[in-house]
């Protein structure tokens, strides 16, 4: 049931992803990949979802709303040979009918929560330069923005 708090919070379930809710997260990916003007980057697959999550490459929380995911946050552990261990949160979204309800803040300190748990020193991620509303969401944390690095990839 949809629960909501004084603040008009919408309460769902945040919990440990299983292999049936990765269907529901590449939406969400998908979801996300529109938002940030890139649709057709997307090219993972359900398969390679599953493939990969079996084999331990990344973990996910889900924001459960009786049964629907309306947000996710997927992330992987990761070693900083200068801090030690760290968790790389890689994508984190909320389906956008449930944004401003709090749940994109309930995922991120769950995510935070287990980055605890994992002795990590540091957690790291990305967000685009023109995304004013997460930019300003992370600013809400204790986060460092660091403009000192570039993203260099090489795709196979």
């Amino acid at each position: 049931m949809r629960q909501k708090s004084s603040s008009h919070e919408i309460r769902p379930m945040i919990r440990q992803a299983v292999v049936s809710d990765l269907e529901a997260i590449l939406q969400l990916v998908r979801e996300l990949a529109e938002y940030e003007q890139a649709p057709g980057k997307v090219t993972a697959t359900l398969a390679t979802y599953q493939d990969a999550f079996t084999a331990g490459y990344f973990e996910a929380l889900v924001a459960d709303l009786n049964g629907e995911i309306v947000g996710t946050s997927i992330y992987f552990r990761a070693f900083s040979t200068w801090k030690g261990r760290m968790m790389y949160l890689e994508d984190f979204v909320v389906h956008e009918e449930y944004r401003r309800h709090g749940i994109g803040r309930l995922l991120f300190e769950a995510f935070l929560e287990k980055a605890q748990e994992a002795q990590s020193v540091l957690c790291k991620w990305q967000v685009l330069r023109w995304n004013e509303p997460a930019i300003n969401f992370y600013r809400k944390y204790d986060t460092v923005f660091d403009d000192e690095w570039v993203d260099v990839k090489i795709y196979f």
